[in-house]
């Protein structure tokens, strides 16, 4: 991503650290964070410093060589990331990526260098091949942040829309808030205003009016692990949508690398979902909005059936859900 003329990833190694963008400041600051610990890059995930599954991933391969580096025991410092989110399925694929290479007594460091550039490869291969579903003058709703911050670089469902603005093609996004720590208002607005592309930021009971009205021509959304048979988890109120947009005749298209597909989970229902805490649902910044006394429930992610799903979008190109 370019950030005041200056190209950025998400997450990188340098100088014996993990680095990466701080998202829980953005769109008001832009720092970068170093990490020199397991403890540091997992306290980085679980409080959301760094998210969105394919960079989670490229984290927790970074964290393996940082722990071999270090000479860290690696079952004790594997177990402790890979209980920082449960859902997210790129996070145990960058693990095992390393600790493979290990086993093949090859360099771990290399081996998570060679897992993130992999993963920039795949994002690519995603905006190419996505990119032909976009017509000129689309309207495009998408919900939370699967763009340049939820990956190492390019993004997943965003990365079709900058193929199509590169390729001069004009496009109108709906951009879901995404309630209740407002990825989509935060974080997918700031990078469409980096990336000169027209956008609105609209509440997300609003999605379903536009629908019926005839404003949005289609739905992209990424995805934090994609089952066999299609279904597929990602942040939550994206079930909601994808019902709204079959009602609506709108075609609904999830954009995820590879190694956001579980081989070992035969359906949706098999996906464990992360719920975080109350505090989230409760308060909006530092401003409580509930009383006190009220109680709250925050599942961080839902399940959308593939029949719901009108194509997968890969590196490797556009299927229909199980196929």
């Amino acid at each position: 991503m370019l950030v005041n003329g200056k190209h950025f990833r998400t997450v990188w190694f340098e100088d014996g650290r993990i680095k990466m963008i701080d998202q829980r400041l953005l769109p008001h600051e832009f720092r970068i964070v170093e990490l020199d610990s397991v403890g540091k890059a997992a306290d980085a995930i679980r409080n959301m410093t760094v998210r969105g599954a394919p960079a989670i991933g490229a984290t927790g391969a970074y964290a393996i060589a940082l722990a071999a580096i270090k000479g860290d025991r690696i079952p004790q410092s594997s177990e402790t990331l890979r209980k920082t989110r449960p859902t997210a399925y790129d996070l145990f694929h960058g693990i095992e990526y390393v600790l493979k290479a290990m086993e093949r007594n090859e360099d771990p460091l290399k081996a998570a260098e060679e897992y993130a550039e992999r993963s920039v490869e795949a994002c690519k291969k995603i905006g190419e091949y996505g990119s032909s579903l976009i017509k000129d003058g689309f309207c495009i709703l998408t919900h939370c942040n699967a763009g340049w911050l939820a990956c190492v670089d390019w993004g997943s469902a965003l990365a079709p829309i900058y193929f199509a603005k590169r390729q001069r093609r004009q496009m109108f996004v709906y951009v879901d808030e995404t309630r209740p720590r407002l990825q989509g208002a935060r974080l997918t607005s700031w990078e469409l205003k980096n990336e000169e592309i027209d956008h609105s930021v609209i509440a997300d009971n609003a999605a379903g009016h536009f629908m019926r009205t005839g404003g949005i021509d289609m739905v992209i959304v990424g995805a934090d692990r994609i089952a066999k048979n299609g279904d597929f988890a990602n942040k939550i109120g994206t079930y909601e949508k994808a019902v709204l947009a079959k009602e609506n005749g709108i075609p609904f298209y999830v954009a995820a690398p590879g190694s956001t597909i579980d081989p070992s989970c035969d359906s949706g229902d098999k996906i464990p979902i992360e719920e975080r805490g109350e505090e989230e649902v409760h308060f909006v910044g530092k401003e409580r909005v509930t009383p006190e006394g009220s109680q709250a429930r925050n599942p961080a992610f839902d399940v959308t059936p593939s029949k719901f799903v009108t194509g997968i979008i890969t590196e490797k190109g556009i299927s229909r859900p199980g196929k």
